[in-house]
């Protein structure tokens, strides 16, 4: 296998570094929709100038870098283990050039390697496909917004809501209300319909891979999606929770089977630095998206 290292180390900067450009660009658009002089705006006005700088001088957009949660699709007869094992050298490398804090902390005796490389850190989640290219999809997800994620069990009495898209869009908008201005907002909602309780958390991340622009398959998901982000702006919550227009960016909800005894709705909450790069290897050549 080739020695993918140096791309690995230049994907985690990407990510680290530079927002993407869909993120970017609805987080001025939601700027020029706040009140002239307004908290919201001069709120959008300050993470737009930190993009700027983190972009210019390849620092992290926030000081809290997240989990690095990689996901690779690699082609028939590649070693998952050496791609494992290049990759968290990378992360170890890009920790030490501190294009990523050293965030992992083990639970019981509090020590933090400085490495953050601990046991199921990074996260990887590997799957063999039948392209003849490697596919490295990197996420890094922050603890502040990774602690306003919620889940419900419908049907929930609490919200009067049952198990149909309705008592989804109950349980979504009571997470966004919940959440107020702790998971730093505008935001960005991942949602998984069913499952059980670890794969519909699960499912609920990967949402955040999806381009802001794209539009769901399913015509029913794509027509709630839209509704939630209007009606989630209306909450008045706003950036960072100073109240304004944009408390989210959009909603991204996805399904998995369930069993008949169980209807999970998760609500995963990514905060404005939505962090996401994608590494394409063809040919012994390296791009990033």
């Amino acid at each position: 296998m080739d020695h993918l290292v140096p791309h690995f180390i230049e994907l985690i900067r990407r990510a680290a570094t530079d927002l993407p450009a869909d993120i970017e660009a609805a987080l001025r658009r939601a700027r020029a929709e706040e009140e002239e002089g307004s908290a919201a705006q001069t709120t959008l006005d300050s993470i737009l100038e930190n993009v700027r700088l983190s972009r210019e001088r390849s620092t992290p957009i926030c000081q809290d870098t997240g989990t690095p949660i990689f996901y690779v699709y690699y082609p028939t007869g590649w070693s998952t283990l050496e791609l494992k094992r290049q990759i968290r050298e990378a992360v170890a490398e890009a920790t030490a050039r501190s294009y990523l804090r050293p965030n992992s902390v083990d639970p019981l005796t509090g020590k933090n390697p400085g490495t953050n490389l601990g046991d199921d850190f990074p996260y990887f989640h590997f799957e063999e496909w039948e392209e003849d290219y490697l596919k490295v999809d990197l996420m890094l997800k922050g603890g502040g917004c990774e602690n306003v994620g919620a889940q419900y069990s419908l049907p929930d009495g609490r919200l009067d809501a049952n198990r149909d898209l309705e008592g989804v869009r109950r349980a979504v908008l009571d997470a966004v209300q919940q959440a107020q201005g702790m998971g730093c907002a505008p935001a960005v909602i991942g949602v998984a319909v069913g499952g059980d309780r670890a794969s519909s958390y699960i499912k609920s991340k990967e949402q955040f891979y999806r381009p802001l622009d794209d539009t769901n398959p399913d015509p029913k998901l794509a027509e709630l999606e839209a509704r939630l982000t209007r009606e989630a702006n209306t909450l008045g919550i706003g950036p960072m929770g100073f109240g304004g227009k944009t408390t989210v960016l959009t909603v991204k909800i996805d399904t998995l089977e369930r069993l008949p005894a169980s209807y999970f709705v998760t609500a995963s909450y990514m905060c404005w630095a939505d962090r996401r790069r994608t590494l394409i290897y063809r040919d012994g050549k390296a791009t990033i998206e």
